[in-house]
């Protein structure tokens, strides 16, 4: 933490990368400049760590994605940002080389898509109970005591921890102390979160003795949501008790609300199936032709099934909805250029599961709104006039263009990855094996066509600082000759944000890879 490339990497990813680098704490600093940057990384030094008092959080609530209710945020101030993700980068290396398997939020080179094929995977040979759980207010109760002690760390790291963990949050001008729980907002809060619950997959199994490896109980875990896994019921209940017995240790406690015990085949109580990360997942019976087949291609009679759960489907299309009547007065270009992130980042997300018959069935919904958009435009022109205005023949389909290149995207057209490639067992980022983390950030689920393309004729190293691109990190597309309507690959190169921002600095688009690769 000493190092001075630690504090100035720490200091870039707070004022550069980070997206809430424009959002203030209480005090009041944001957007640092680049002249101050380098004031910040000489700040954040552990030798000044002794004076300095952690200030309180800003609390803001901010909604929950498709509901009514709305979870806290805590913003820290700059420094103290700069300070954690410093904090970050020395303790996530040595925690993730013991985190569990089966553990997917909060860690670099995971993702929820790792959670969900895992689940596939222990299910879809052999149907199984499964108990869907959720903690209450995880982040809000852990106790403090448990989670230093867990952290066994140094007594300088230990001290500055603490008194983050005891800051207090400020709400406006009240302030409130802090007990428990680590707040949501902090770059170093997930961290702590995952070394609270880290243990959990052990102690589900404590004490039940099973003759073979694969006949345990297995719990998936993404954050403060996980499911448990097993053939029989009492098994099942048995490490059900035994995760309970061991969260309330760190102060935690099961939801009974949002907890249910169902399987994947068979209905209970007339429930037959789960969803987690807003995905169903289901197993129906199939005849011998249609099933799903084991390992020696014998079939199995059922075929497991996972789609998007009915209620994220309903939560996009009413978010659709409702962004199509705001724009209501809006020109149709206005319409496309807010719908298509929406339209992208909600169908990229679901590409890795069966939502082909989805997909279309949202286009359907989409079509429907269009046509009363353009309704309550144009109340007296008939549907084939208004069919004509706003749709248009590109390539193959009718769409909702302003032009050949100005069109609305539709969910359809996005490819389905199936099957995922999930990600080894203990893999790390920190293993030092570039070449399997690169390869895996090239296939990616949100990696557009040409970033993927890009990142394989790169072989995943940055055109600018020939450093291979790590997950977590920002890549932008850059255009070298400045036209951005000019999409051939020969004048695309992907950097990282920060590269981006510093080739433009310097050579304000007159540098080319050839002259550039080696600069200093």
């Amino acid at each position: 933490m000493k190092s001075k490339a630690a504090r100035l990497i720490a200091v870039r990813r707070v004022t550069q990368d980070n997206q809430g680098k424009k959002t203030a704490g209480v005090d009041g600093v944001k957007d640092v400049k680049p002249q101050d940057r380098l004031l910040l990384a000489e700040m954040i030094h552990p030798k000044h760590w002794k004076h300095h008092r952690p200030r309180p959080v800003r609390r803001v609530w901010i909604p929950k994605p498709g509901k009514s209710e709305r979870r806290p945020l805590g913003i820290p101030p700059m420094i103290e940002r700069a300070q954690q993700t410093l904090v970050k980068m020395a303790l996530e290396p040595e925690w993730e080389a013991v985190f569990e398997k089966n553990s997917y939020g909060f860690r670099p080179g995971r993702s929820c898509w790792d959670a969900i094929q895992a689940i596939f995977d222990h299910i879809k040979f052999k149907p199984k109970f499964v108990l869907d759980a959720d903690l209450k207010g995880a982040f809000d109760h852990i106790n403090h005591q448990a989670l230093l002690t867990k952290l066994h760390t140094t007594p300088a790291l230990r001290q500055i921890i603490k008194g983050w963990l005891k800051a207090g949050v400020m709400e406006g001008v009240e302030f409130t102390p802090t007990e428990a729980g680590t707040p949501q907002g902090g770059p170093l809060s997930p961290l702590l979160m995952n070394v609270a619950l880290h243990g959990m997959e052990e102690a589900c199994i404590r004490g039940i003795k099973r003759a073979w490896e694969t006949d345990r109980p297995i719990l998936i875990r993404y954050a403060d949501d996980y499911v448990l896994l097993h053939a029989q019921l009492d098994i099942l209940q048995r490490a059900s008790n035994n995760v309970e017995s061991w969260l309330a240790n760190m102060g935690l406690q099961v939801n009974t609300q949002k907890t249910r015990i169902t399987h994947t085949l068979t209905p209970i109580n007339g429930n037959v199936g789960f969803d987690f990360l807003g995905c169903h997942f289901l197993q129906v019976a199939r005849s011998p032709k249609r099933s799903g087949k084991n390992t020696k291609g014998q079939p199995l009679g059922f075929k497991t099934l996972i789609r998007p759960s009915k209620e994220k489907i309903k939560n996009h299309i009413r978010e659709l909805n409702k962004k199509i009547r705001s724009l209501r007065g809006a020109p149709q270009e206005a319409l496309i250029s807010a719908l298509n992130p929406m339209i992208r980042g909600w169908a990229r997300y679901y590409r890795t599961v069966e939502a082909t018959r989805t997909f279309c069935g949202c286009d359907s919904a989409l079509y429907y709104q269009l046509m009363s958009w353009a309704k309550w435009r144009h109340t007296k022109k008939s549907k084939g006039w208004m069919t004509k205005k706003y749709w248009r023949q590109v390539r193959d389909r009718l769409a909702f263009a302003v032009s050949d290149t100005n069109c609305l995207t539709l969910h359809s057209k996005t490819t389905i990855i199936r099957p995922y490639r999930k990600v080894k067992g203990n893999a790390s980022p920190y293993n030092g094996d570039l070449l399997y983390w690169s390869q895996r950030l090239q296939h990616h689920p949100l990696t557009r066509t040409t970033l993927g393309k890009l990142l394989y004729k790169q072989q995943g190293r940055c055109r600018w600082c020939e450093l291979a691109f790590r997950d977590g990190d920002h890549i932008e597309i850059d255009h070298l000759d400045g036209n951005h309507a000019n999409h051939a690959l020969s004048n695309q190169m992907a950097l990282h944000l920060h590269c981006h921002d510093a080739r433009h600095a310097k050579f304000h688009k007159e540098w080319t890879p050839a002259e550039g690769i080696n600069h200093k």
